[in-house]
C-alpha cells in the first residue's frame, strides 16, 4: 500500500532577504525531501522585483546543496501545461514578501494556487516570508491595503491565521490580537523576525536535536499531558520565537532555539519575567502562555510563547 507524502508548509520570520547567517536557508532546505532539492522562488508578491529576484540568486545560486530557479508570473514564460510540469518537479517552494493580497490574486488568475495544493500534496515544501508565510493560511493580518488589518483570505493549507513582523512592527500585536478577539481572524500563528516553524498536515512539527526544544501546557488547556500536547517546530540557533494566539484560555506553548538568550519563564496571568538561567547557543527559550483581554473580559484569548 502507497504511503501518502507528509504535507508541510513552513513559516519563515526570515532568511535570505533578510538574514546575513543563512540559518533559516539552511534549515528549509533541511527539511526537503530530497538531499539536493530543487528549489523554487516566487517573488510574486514583490511584482517580481527585480532586485528581490537578485538577492535570491545570489542566495542560492552558489549552493551545492540544492539547485535554485525563479518564477516570474508578471513576464510569464510557460503554458499552463509547462508551468504545470515546473511546479510539481519542485522540491521547495520558497515565496518572497510583499503583497499578500495581490500574490494571491496573481495566482488565482494564472492557476498557481490550484498548483501549489497539488504540489503540497505531493509532498513538496512550501514556505515563506512575510506575504509569503500569510499565503498558506486561512486568513492574515496584513498591510496590503495600507494600514494593518485582516485579510480573510489565503490558500487554507494551514489552519488558523498568520501574523508576520509580530515583535518588529509597531502595531502588530494590539492589532493581531484584536483581529483574533473579536472573531475577524480565526487563532492562528504570530511569527516573530528570525523565527521559523514546520507544520505538518497542519500541525506545528517538532524537528532538531534539542531536548529543550518542547512546548509546555498552559493551565487547564488543552496542551496538558494525554491532552494532545503538540510538539514547536525547532527552530535555527540565534532566532526566536513563535506565537500561539487563541481566543480560549490555556491552549499550548512553543518553545524556540535561541542564541544567548536568558530561558525566561512567563506566567499566565501576567507579563512578569522570570529568568532561569543563561541560554548558550543551541539551547531554548520556553515561554508559557501571557494572558490577554478581549471585550473588556480579563484573559478571554492567551498569547502563547
Amino acid at each position: 500500500m502507497a504511503i501518502a507524502p507528509v504535507r508541510r508548509p513552513a513559516l519563515l520570520g526570515g532568511g535570505f532577504s533578510t538574514d546575513d547567517d543563512g540559518l533559516l536557508d539552511d534549515w528549509v532546505l533541511t527539511h526537503a525531501r530530497t538531499p539536493r532539492p530543487r528549489v523554487c522562488f516566487l517573488p510574486t508578491a514583490s511584482g517580481d522585483a527585480p532586485a528581490y529576484v537578485e538577492r535570491f540568486r545570489a542566495a542560492f545560486q552558489s549552493r551545492t546543496d540544492c539547485e535554485s530557479s525563479v518564477l516570474p508570473l508578471f513576464r510569464r514564460e510557460f503554458d499552463d501545461a509547462a508551468l504545470r510540469a515546473f511546479l510539481l518537479a519542485q522540491d521547495v517552494v520558497y515565496v518572497g514578501g510583499g503583497n499578500t493580497a495581490n500574490l494571491l490574486a496573481v495566482w488565482r488568475t494564472h492557476g498557481v494556487d490550484q498548483l501549489l495544493r497539488e504540489a503540497y500534496d505531493r509532498g513538496t515544501l512550501l514556505c515563506g516570508i512575510s506575504a509569503g508565510a500569510n499565503c498558506w493560511a486561512q486568513g492574515s493580518h496584513t498591510d496590503s491595503f495600507g494600514p494593518l488589518t485582516f485579510l480573510q483570505d489565503g490558500l487554507d493549507l494551514l489552519p488558523g491565521s498568520v501574523c508576520p513582523h509580530y515583535d518588529s512592527e509597531p502595531g502588530r500585536r494590539p492589532s493581531y490580537g484584536s483581529a483574533v478577539a473579536s472573531g475577524q481572524l480565526p487563532p492562528g500563528w504570530a511569527v516573530d523576525d528570525g523565527a521559523g516553524a514546520l507544520f505538518t498536515d497542519g500541525r506545528c512539527a517538532r524537528g532538531g536535536s534539542d531536548p529543550d526544544s518542547r512546548c509546555t501546557a498552559a493551565p487547564g488547556g488543552a496542551g496538558r499531558a494525554g491532552r494532545g500536547c503538540r510538539a514547536c517546530a525547532a527552530v535555527p540557533p540565534a532566532h526566536g520565537p513563535l506565537r500561539r494566539i487563541s481566543r480560549g484560555p490555556g491552549l499550548m506553548c512553543l518553545g524556540a532555539l535561541a542564541h544567548s538568550r536568558p530561558r525566561t519563564h512567563v506566567s499566565p496571568a501576567t507579563e512578569h519575567s522570570v529568568p532561569h538561567g543563561s541560554a548558550s547557543a543551541g539551547h531554548a527559550t520556553q515561554r508559557s502562555c501571557r494572558a490577554l483581554p478581549r471585550r473588556g473580559r480579563a484573559a478571554p484569548f492567551t498569547e502563547k510563547l
